[in-house]
């Protein structure tokens, strides 16, 4: 099971089995699979400001 993370910033949660279709990350991509310039499409943090849940 791949794990959520939430941002510290604005709270925003990225679900791996939703993936983010505003950057184009395809549904089952796990946080560490992220580019590393990807942000928070709601604060635009980077992925630093992220904590897993």
């Amino acid at each position: 099971m791949m794990e959520k993370y939430v941002c510290t910033g604005c709270g925003f949660i990225y679900d791996p089995a939703e993936g983010d279709s505003l950057y184009f990350i395809k549904a089952g991509t796990p946080f560490e699979a992220l580019p590393d310039d990807w942000s928070c499409p709601i604060c635009y943090a980077g992925k630093d400001a992220f904590d897993r849940l």
